[in-house]
């Protein structure tokens, strides 16, 4: 008899030079908790010293969602206000940090769900590869929050400013082929080829020069970052006027009640 897979827990493998993330929250469409962000961050910090590993793919558990974001469930806890905000952002931007530096390639494995931290999460990514069931999406103002600074120089760095500001301005969902289409995602396979056409990508690039590929992806990324321009402190009270506001307490129970907020600007 197989063992029941335990919720909320973040699973790390090696095989043939590829490291894989797979993050298994699937009753809750792989969202995020604080305690698998910190498994993840453990697992990457000992992915990027292991010289056999050649790129990294993320994925999510099941075939219905990548990543659906931050856990919700636990926002009335872990982000009730902005002090408990900023502990919260801490211990989730070691796991984004290491994705976005990690030394080697790294590849977003997208089927299904692609909300909030995990756009964010994509967005740290070297590579999208996504089938053409997926959804994307950043819910932030249907939850009362502002995306946090690093997130927006990486999305920025890929669909460029007009489209982020519809992306985070509307909160709308876009299906892959519209994903594709802004630059979102590299490639978008049907369903029924996707395990294959996938295998051979990744495959593909583990069979390249490992030093070549990480310098292009470290160069490519020094060129590209912009957070040591960005005003980090006047980001920061944006994120926490709006942590700190009912707003986003509406915002959250409303989501978890499933039900359309009442926002006041408040």
């Amino acid at each position: 008899m197989s063992e029941e897979k335990a919720p909320g827990r973040v699973v790390g493998s090696i095989a043939n030079g590829v490291a894989e993330l797979l993050f298994d929250n699937e009753p809750r469409r792989n969202a995020i908790s604080v305690a698998m962000s910190q498994q993840a961050a453990d697992l990457l910090e000992s992915f990027a010293g292991n010289p056999d590993v050649r790129l990294l793919v993320i994925r999510g558990a099941g075939d219905t969602s990548f990543i659906s974001g931050a856990d919700i469930s636990e926002f009335e806890k872990v982000r009730k206000d902005a002090e408990t905000a900023a502990r919260y952002s801490k211990i989730s931007s070691q796991m984004y940090t290491r994705v976005r530096e990690f030394p080697k390639p790294v590849i977003a494995r997208i089927r299904g769900f692609c909300f909030g931290g995990g756009m964010g999460l994509a967005a740290a990514c070297d590579l999208r590869i996504a089938s053409d069931d997926s959804l994307f999406s950043i819910p932030a103002g249907r939850l009362g929050i502002a995306y946090r600074a690093d997130f927006i120089a990486w999305l920025n760095e890929i669909v460029g400013p007009a489209r982020l500001k519809e992306i985070l301005i509307t909160a709308r969902r876009y299906p892959a082929a519209e994903a594709a289409s802004i630059g979102l995602v590299h490639r978008v396979v049907p369903v029924a080829d996707f395990d294959d056409v996938f295998a051979k990508y990744i495959a593909d690039i583990a069979d390249n020069a490992p030093l070549s590929t990480a310098a292009s992806k470290i160069v490519i990324n020094e060129v590209a970052d912009q957070m040591r321009h960005v005003d980090l402190d006047k980001c920061r009270k944006l994120s926490d006027l709006c942590a700190g506001s009912a707003d986003f307490q509406e915002g959250r129970r409303a989501f978890m009640e499933k039900r359309r907020p009442k926002f006041t600007g408040r």
